[in-house]
């Protein structure tokens, strides 16, 4: 029986579609790279109030993340809008269900980066990057950003950090990426695609 095709997961929360629109040209990064797939997945929102709840499958974008996504990739790309400098509460509760993985050592020595998006320049996109790392640390993950060999890093004047791609959206969403950040994105995908490839022939 042929082994299936090796795949990234994308695995992000988008309120307004920034996030989101990322995660799309992360995936064409991730694909640009033979022998490797990306696999776009979401999570649903979370509230304080008790009674609500989230049907099974979105009404459009990606399907929510399972835990055999997340078991099975070869490789992690995890991404949120900014929240008060941190990840926003739906994508942390999500990562906080996953103690069963890291028990058993699921996700050691996989690839992981992140990605961001905020409305304004200087609203929390590398404390919030930064500090989507470290459950990816915990779980034993390679952590890598976007290396200074992309000419991008110096000359954006929106988003764009060496812990890993980001965007800024504007108040209202209304800015579109940059052909910087589009290629930044595009970067991180294909790295954390190649390294994982490396990683997996490693390992066998």
């Amino acid at each position: 029986m042929p082994h299936p095709t090796p795949y990234i997961l994308v695995l992000y929360y988008s309120r307004q579609g920034a996030t989101a629109k990322m995660a799309q040209h992360l995936a064409r990064g991730i694909e640009a790279v033979p022998g490797i797939e990306a696999r776009l997945r979401t999570v649903p929102a979370v509230s304080p109030n008790s009674e609500a709840s989230e049907s099974a499958i979105p009404t459009q974008g990606a399907l929510y993340c399972s835990d055999a996504d997340l078991r099975h990739c070869a490789g992690l790309l995890l991404g949120s809008p900014t929240r008060f400098g941190n990840m926003a509460a739906p994508l942390k509760y999500f990562i906080d269900g996953t103690s069963s993985l890291w028990t058993n050592g699921t996700l050691i020595n996989k690839p992981a980066g992140v990605f961001s998006s905020t409305a304004s320049l200087h609203g929390g996109q590398e404390s919030t990057l930064l500090s989507m790392m470290l459950p990816l640390l915990h779980h034993g993950m390679v952590i890598a950003g976007i290396p200074y060999s992309e000419s991008g890093l110096f000359n954006t004047d929106a988003g764009g950090t060496p812990y890993g791609a980001t965007h800024v959206s504007g108040s209202e969403g209304q800015r579109s990426l940059t052909d910087i950040e589009r290629q930044l994105c595009h970067a991180q995908g294909q790295r954390i695609a190649t390294l994982a490839l490396k990683l997996a022939r490693e390992a066998h």
